[in-house]
Parts: C-alpha cells; structure tokens; sequence
C-alpha cells in the first residue's frame, strides 16, 4: 500500500472516532449558524459559511470519508506553493486522532479551511499588486462556496482543486520546478569557495570537482559529462559557469568570480521561497484565453510572446525596465490596442520638471538640439512651469522612442517601444528607463502582434520602420499584455530561472502574507465542550 492511501486509511479511522456523535448532538445545527460570520482575509467573504450551509439547513457536511478526503488535499498544499498550517491542517488532524473535537465546530472549522484553500489557490493569499486601469480592480473573482459544495456532493474534492488552480502553462510549470527544487532543498549543499580574485579558464580553482558536482546537481552540466581536471577551471566547467549565469541574470562571461560562486552557494530552500512567491503572483492573473498573450518579467528582464493560451513561446526578447532607484515600472495587466510607427514621444509632466526645465535653464537651445518642440509652439518657459504647455519630441534619429511605439491604454501612460541605444541591452542589469519598457526586437514584435492582418507583411513593417509621418495603425484584436515580477519562474525546458529582486517587492510580499498568516489562523478549537451522548 502506497503511504498517501496508509494516511488517508488512517484519517478515515480517525474521523470516524469522532463522527459518530452526530447523531446524538442536537445543538449542532445551532452551533454552526452562531459560527458563521464574517471571515478576515482579502476576499468578498461575507456570507461563505451562511451560504453554504443554508441549503443544508446547517447540517454537518462532512463524515469520516470526506473529513479524511479534505485533510489529505491540505495536507497536499506545499505543492501549490502553500503551507498547510495556514489552514490548520495539523489542528484539525489532532481532533481526529484525539476524539475530542466538538464535532459542530470541527465541522465549521474545516469547511472554513477547504473555503479559504481554494479561494486561496484561485485568487492568491494577499490582494493583487497589479494595476488594471481602475482603482482598487480585482483582477479577477472567485467564490468557492458552490465549487466545495459541488465537489463535495460528487465525492470529488481533488477535482474541485484542480479546476481551482490557475490554468496558465506557466503555472504548472512553475509547480514542475517547485517539486524539482523541494528535492534538491533535501540533499546537503555545502558552501564553494569563494575565489579571492576573478578566475579565467585555464585558471586554478580551489575545488573543481565540487564546482563541477554543484553544476550537475543543478542541471547546468549533463549528469555524464566528463569530470574536470583537479584544481584547473577548464572548458566543460566554463560551459557550465555561462549557462548557469544565463539563468540567474549575471553577466555570461563564463569568468569564475564572487558573484558567479555566491549565486552557486544560494542554498535550495531559498530557490523553493521564490518560487512559491511566484506561484502566489500568478493566481492574481486573470484566465487568459487561447489567443496571444505578451508577458515580461520585470527583474528578468525579458518579453515573451506567446500562442495558443500560453503552451508555446514563438518570440522572446531581451528589455529595458524603470530604474529601482527613481522610477519603477508598475505591475499591470493591459490590453495592447495600437501601434505608432515613427512616434512623438509626449514629454511626461514629471521628467519636464525634473529634467528638461533645468536644462532649459542652462540652456535655451536644449529643445531644438534634441528636436523637441513646445505645445503650443510659442509657449514660454513660464507656461512650461504653469503647466499651461507641454513638450514632445518629433519624430525621428533622435526620438527617445525609437521607430515603433506599442500602446496599451493606461493611467499611468506604461507603454513598449523601440530604442535607439541598443548598447543598453548587452547590460545584465536593465532597471534602465523612466518606466516605459524598451524592447530589444521591435521589428519582431510588430510581426507578432500584426500577425493577423494580411497587409502587414515583414517587409511592409520594414518600409513603415523607416523615417517618414507618424502612422496610426489599430490592432485587429487587442493583446493581452502582463508587466509580471518574478524572481523565479520556469523555463519551459524543465529548469528554473532566477533574477534579483531590484524592486524590492519579494520583501514586501513576504511581509504582506505573514500579516495574513497573523489575521487569519485557521484551526479547530482545542478545548471545545464535548457533547455528552
């Protein structure tokens, strides 16, 4: 017998323990409507436990079978990224061994925990970070009273976690890796040396065969690649050392050095935190249908066009992203609706007050060496100031937007655009612009997303691309565009990557779920009333 049907044979033992006493509680019915109230947590919850229990005319919902079904689904919830104590799985296991739980609050305490579970796996712990377009927007809705009501009756409670879990192809794969990296948390991983100077290939290392176990283990070498010389930094380990980088946003110089090797001694247990951090931003995403999708992970630096809901990646870019110190790019779920060949680029109010006018000031010929213009055109200075004028920049060599502008309406004014300092993109580090995303391959970008329209061929894209009016063109269907953060997402080759957190905001979502954690703790009560026979 497998070890997950000895738990769930022993939940069902122990359920019954307790189960039988329902026939002879007579205030159950009573116990259960004075407990459902208003829950704490980030949902329209109000009402969860009304409405479910209403129809039944507040009777106890659950028996030893189903009781014994729903603790094994908590019990299963580190493989959503989850903590099963944050539903009190250990408490309400306890109850059953021990026989002692008030059977109408056990009751009510786990249909209160299979609530917030898959509310939880649909929706997220914490409130959404993304922006929509509307203050305070939820990304999406979920009640989860009629799917436990639905799986319960049917006996399929594993099914209705399944149907909750976001149906994204990243998410399972990011899930794949999280599975990956628990293993890898399991096995010991001890510390490289850190060299004292950078080391080249054909250099000496300290412990070439643990650098090179090390690379093994993490699938930046093949399991049966041929072992290093001892204490030489040689080609198969360089080999090694650049995908690795490549994966954790260093820069590929295949060069040995403390950034490489202190990246190599981040322990596993770290990569797993990231990753459940991932999984949680991803249940804040709407169901994206089977149409085209653009997604770029801001501390990766990097664009991904996708097809067919999400299961394939025909275009991926490098890019450009809002600096960390001034000016942080926003998370937002958009719609792309228009391109603009040969733009003006519309000076935002904040860079004009920080930037231009005290170049103005030092310089009155600032505007035409950098071909911008005033509208209107006779505005003075003093109207810049009043806000009564504004500058744009023309079209053209010089045009901080490039060729190609890609719109996706919004109050903060985010969109994607061309640049004409590719230099930028053979940085590793990319928290570059004042917020708009520069794309790396425009040209490709354009093809995608006009795919659909006959007359916007390759080279009609090309003739449009060079210098010459403004041109308008309106999407045929707009494109769902996700600004995702993610320190950690799959690769879609069964591995992971990883990125810094510029923005801070793995920090402050770590904050924000232990304040769920502290405002919500689920468990049955430990010193119910018995209810005599």
């Amino acid at each position: 017998m497998k070890s997950s049907q000895k738990i769930a044979t022993a939940l069902v033992l122990c359920a019954a323990a307790l189960f039988p006493r329902f026939s002879f509680a007579q205030s159950i019915p009573a116990a259960i409507h004075a407990q459902a109230a208003p829950l704490p947590g980030p949902y329209d919850e109000r009402g969860w436990l009304d409405r479910f229990y209403a129809p039944r005319k507040y009777a106890p919902a659950w028996n030893p079978q189903t009781a014994a079904a729903a603790l094994w689904v908590l019990r299963q919830a580190p493989v959503q990224g989850l903590d099963p104590q944050d539903y009190g799985a250990d408490d309400l296991q306890q109850q059953l061994r021990s026989g002692h739980a008030d059977p109408a609050r056990f009751d009510v305490a786990l249909t209160t925990a299979m609530l917030h579970y898959l509310a939880d796996l649909r929706v997220g712990r914490v409130r959404s970070e993304y922006h929509t377009g509307k203050s305070d927007a939820r990304l999406k809705r979920y009640d989860p009273v009629e799917r436990l009501r639905t799986g319960l009756a049917a006996g399929k409670l594993r099914d209705a976690v399944q149907a909750a879990e976001p149906q994204l192809p990243l998410y399972a794969q990011v899930k794949a890796a999280l599975a990956h990296y628990r293993e890898l948390a399991q096995q010991p991983y001890p510390a490289l040396p850190v060299p004292q100077a950078k080391v080249k290939p054909g250099g000496a290392y300290a412990d070439t065969q643990a650098l090179f176990e090390r690379l093994v283990l993490l699938g930046d070498l093949p399991a049966d690649a041929v072992r290093p010389a001892e204490g030489i930094y040689g080609d198969k380990l360089e080999e090694g050392v650049r995908h690795f980088q490549a994966r954790h946003g260093l820069e590929e110089d295949g060069v040995l050095g403390r950034g490489t090797v202190n990246a190599l001694n981040v322990p596993p247990a770290q990569r797993v935190r990231q990753l459940e951090l991932t999984l949680e931003r991803l249940r804040w995403l709407p169901d994206f249908g089977p149409g085209p999708l653009i997604v770029v992970d801001l501390p990766a630096y990097r664009l991904w066009a996708l097809q067919n809901g999400g299961t394939e990646a025909p275009l991926e870019m490098r890019v450009v992203v809002g600096s960390a110190v001034r000016t942080e790019t926003p998370l937002f779920v958009g719609q792309m609706r228009y391109l603009e060949f040969n733009p003006y680029w519309n000076v935002p109010r904040s860079i004009l007050e920080k930037e231009i006018l005290p170049k103005l000031a030092r310089n009155r010929a600032y505007l035409k060496q950098h071909d911008m213009e005033t509208v209107p055109p006779d505005a003075s200075v003093a109207d810049l100031k009043a806000g009564r004028a504004r500058v744009r920049q023309r079209p053209g060599a010089k045009n901080s937007l490039g060729p190609i502008k890609f719109a996706m309406p919004n109050p903060m004014d985010i969109y994607l655009h061309s640049t004409s300092a590719r230099e930028l993109f053979e940085r590793s580090r990319r928290d570059l612009s004042h917020g708009c995303i520069r794309v790396e391959h425009p040209a490709a970008l354009a093809q995608y997303v006009l795919g659909g329209q006959r007359q916007w061929t390759a080279d009609a894209i090309q003739e449009a691309l060079q210098p010459g009016p403004t041109k308008h063109v309106d999407l045929a269907r707009s494109i769902p565009v996700v600004l995702f953060y993610a320190t950690a997402i799959a690769d879609g080759e069964g591995g992971a990557r990883f990125a810094a957190d510029i923005y801070g905001r793995d920090v402050k979502l770590e904050q924000e779920l232990a304040a769920r954690r502290q405002s919500s703790n689920i468990s049955a009560p430990t010193s119910a009333p018995r209810h005599p026979r």
